[in-house]
């Protein structure tokens, strides 16, 4: 595509509510309330597919994009899995903290009450 017809594609885009990328050479129109951020998404998968494209022997388009799907897709899984093992040791050491402040919080009315019991007898 010149860049007279992407031109012209981004400014029928835009009157249609699309965003105009480009991944892999291809240019496509998408739709979306974030226009910013789905250009962001649309470089980090030509991004993918190039890293891939340069390490691998194959030319074969459909094959990089399948390969950067599942690239991007264990990248996914592995920042869920990490998000998941940090949210349970947050939520461990809130329930620690929380068991901690009931005891030291039973402790000092046990002291008040010893306090104010003593004062009352003499």
């Amino acid at each position: 595509m010149t860049a007279a017809e992407q031109s012209r594609a981004e400014l029928a885009a835009r009157d249609a509510g699309a965003v105009v990328v480009e991944i892999y050479d291809q240019v496509y129109q998408l739709s979306g309330t974030d226009p910013m951020y789905i250009q962001r998404l649309a470089a980090l998968v030509d991004a993918r597919m190039r890293a891939i494209s340069a390490h691998g022997a194959t030319v074969d388009s459909l094959r990089v994009a399948v390969l950067a799907a599942l690239n991007i897709a264990d990248e996914m899984l592995s920042t869920q899995a990490r998000h998941d093992r940090l949210a349970a040791t947050m939520n461990h050491a809130t329930s620690s903290v929380h068991a901690n402040v009931q005891s030291r919080t039973g402790s000092l009315m046990d002291m008040l009450d010893e306090v104010l019991d003593s004062r009352k007898a003499g």
